[in-house]
């Protein structure tokens, strides 16, 4: 084999991995990564895992690619480490459905008419100028991204035509025949198989290459099928290289995929080697093709499933019992600030993500907020030390989560995904002042002890109506978020209204307090830091209300209610408002 034909392979195999490349993400983009995000919501079920894993593997032609974001539901907490057993046998499947593709490059050409025109040079000729077509004058992204899945099969299928015209001549060289038959060794050909997706880091290219090898006529039964065994279990690198830094159960779920191979390889070779030296196989020396590597390598994977798929219980203890918890670990949980970067090249799953610790975030502002509302009435150290604790856990939310959002932005985002990302933004700082407001709260009601300050009966009065306002507020702010409710959401701004009629209202009333001597000018201070806070508390609620409505809402005609608001004119925000004022009146 001479330089140039070495340049060849080596051009052919560049533009065979950039090809599969390019496909896989124009598929993932034409799909909108949903089917990412279904992973973690439809997978109650192990047969439901393996159909979501092999769709999804399909698609992003990558069961490493699949296998990893596994990795980072489970060492988030979004998923249980069982569930991630059914979509990791999926991926095994999935990942065959590359080969397939592959075999549209064995079309021949050799004839006229129409079979002529399916030869593979007419097919990428064809498929690359729409391709081009489409991505250089579409205006729209799913067609441009459609444009990206044509040029990407076209740059695979002409590399892979590259790869089979540089390798043709090594079926006349003696040495690569011996290096081929070397392989026929069950133990080196699996090896083999190993190291070289090692290198490559993907199980459907080294399957393409050697389907390429396939094509010159030297790949034999004997010795694709150690090759497809070795391809399996290598392909459990990138996937362990992942789990590098997750707690014991994301390491578990990289080690199922390794189990998983490990055990496909035992079980099939043992079996099949078994029965050859017994029945002596005279298929063993049947030339292989792409169509026969690609059926192989199916069969294979899909037996592998089938043999594991009653034994997931089973397989889950084993590696419970490899992978040992360290009594150190700490589980992150959805609430934890601690956002997967596994997720980012998935922008629903990042996004999805931040949703889910936002509202952890969230209620942990509502929780900080009660204890707060009854210290100034009943204070005790322990609920102070409560609030404080949960106001620093609220500013590590925005930290943490702030900065991952303004990593999502950097993605390339569809209008549905800029728009949750700009809500987003909008409403992480207004949650995080709600715990501030709380601190603020906690604060006062321990200069109302150390002062020892009694407020008349009227004036507590007045601070339980108020307290109780303030509280169902952030509930339904809370509730609104977390349950994506617009009706929950509209219900906020008329109570937003009425707490600042009545903070208005208890204002006035103290002054009339301290002119006819009730209370004392010692007492009017912390009253009124009370009112501020209890009234800044239902902005930033009105903040996130408005915020969610203009984002998500079109049945309520949001833009019309927000700008009826001053007016009050909003039909649905007059009910609303009349209603809570009846419900706290003085």
């Amino acid at each position: 084999m001479d330089v140039s034909n070495i340049i060849s392979l080596l051009s052919g195999t560049a533009l065979f991995l950039f090809g599969m490349s390019l496909m896989g993400d124009g598929l993932k983009k034409v799909a909108g990564n949903r089917l990412e995000v279904l992973l973690y919501k439809l997978t109650n079920t192990s047969w439901k895992g393996i159909l979501l894993g092999t769709g999804v593997t399909a698609v992003i032609q990558s069961s490493s690619a699949t296998s990893a974001m596994v990795v980072g539901f489970v060492n988030s907490g979004m998923m249980k480490f069982r569930q991630s057993i059914g979509i990791i046998l999926g991926s095994i499947i999935g990942t065959s459905i590359t080969g397939w593709v592959i075999c549209l490059s064995s079309l021949g050409g050799g004839g006229g008419g129409w079979v002529k025109l399916l030869s593979t040079a007419t097919l990428t000729g064809v498929i690359s100028i729409i391709g081009i077509i489409l991505r250089m004058f579409s205006k729209k992204q799913g067609l441009i991204h459609t444009g990206d899945i044509m040029l990407g099969f076209a740059v695979l299928m002409f590399g892979m035509s590259t790869m089979s015209g540089s390798v043709a001549p090594l079926t006349e060289s003696p040495a690569f025949i011996r290096v081929l038959t070397v392989f026929s060794n069950p133990l080196l050909g699996i090896i083999a198989g190993a190291l070289f997706t090692c290198i490559l880091q993907s199980a459907s290219a080294t399957v393409g290459i050697l389907q390429a090898l396939a094509i010159t006529g030297a790949i034999d039964f004997s010795t694709a099928f150690p090759l497809i065994m070795g391809i399996a279990v290598g392909s459990a690198v990138p996937v362990l290289l992942s789990a590098l830094g997750a707690n014991a159960d994301g390491k578990r779920t990289s080690a199922v995929y390794l189990l998983t191979n490990i055990f496909g390889m035992v079980v099939c070779g043992s079996v099949f080697y078994a029965a050859n030296a017994v029945c002596h196989f005279t298929f063993l020396g049947m030339t292989m093709t792409t169509f026969s590597i690609a059926l192989l390598n199916t069969v294979f994977r899909m037996i592998t499933v089938v043999l594991l798929y009653p034994l997931i219980p089973l397989l889950e203890k084993i590696t419970c019992r490899l992978v040992k918890e360290q009594a150190s670990s700490r589980k992150p949980k959805p609430g934890g600030p601690c956002p997967e970067d596994r997720f980012l090249p998935y922008p629903p799953l990042a996004i999805a993500q931040c949703r889910e610790f936002i509202i952890a975030m969230a209620v942990g502002a509502r929780e900080s907020l009660t204890e707060a509302l009854r210290l100034p009435s009943d204070f005790s150290k322990e609920g102070f030390d409560r609030v404080v604790k949960l106001e620093d856990e609220s500013d590590r939310y925005e930290d943490t989560i702030g900065t991952y959002l303004m990593k999502i932005t950097l993605r390339e985002l569809d209008a549905q995904q800029n728009a949750e990302v700009s809500e987003f933004l909008h409403t992480l700082p207004d949650f995080e002042r709600i715990s501030d407001h709380a601190l603020n709260i906690a604060e006062t009601a321990q200069e109302i002890r150390d002062k020892k300050i009694e407020y008349s009966e009227d004036a507590w009065h007045e601070l339980s109506v108020m307290r109780d306002a303030v509280a169902e507020i952030v509930t339904l702010t809370v509730d609104a978020f977390s349950k994506n409710d617009l009706r929950l959401a509209a219900r906020v701004e008329p109570l937003e209204e009425v707490i600042d009629d009545l903070c208005s209202q208890l204002k006035q009333n103290h002054v009339d307090r301290l002119q006819h001597g009730k209370c004392s000018l010692e007492h009017g201070f912390p009253f009124n830091n009370l009112l501020v806070d209890y009234e800044r508390v239902s902005d930033h609620c009105s903040n996130i209300a408005l915020a969610l409505l203009e984002v998500k809402g079109d049945t309520l005609n949001t833009h019309e209610y927000a700008k009826n608001l001053e007016e009050k004119k909003h039909a649905y925000f007059t009910e609303h408002m009349q209603e809570y004022q009846k419900k706290y009146a003085l």
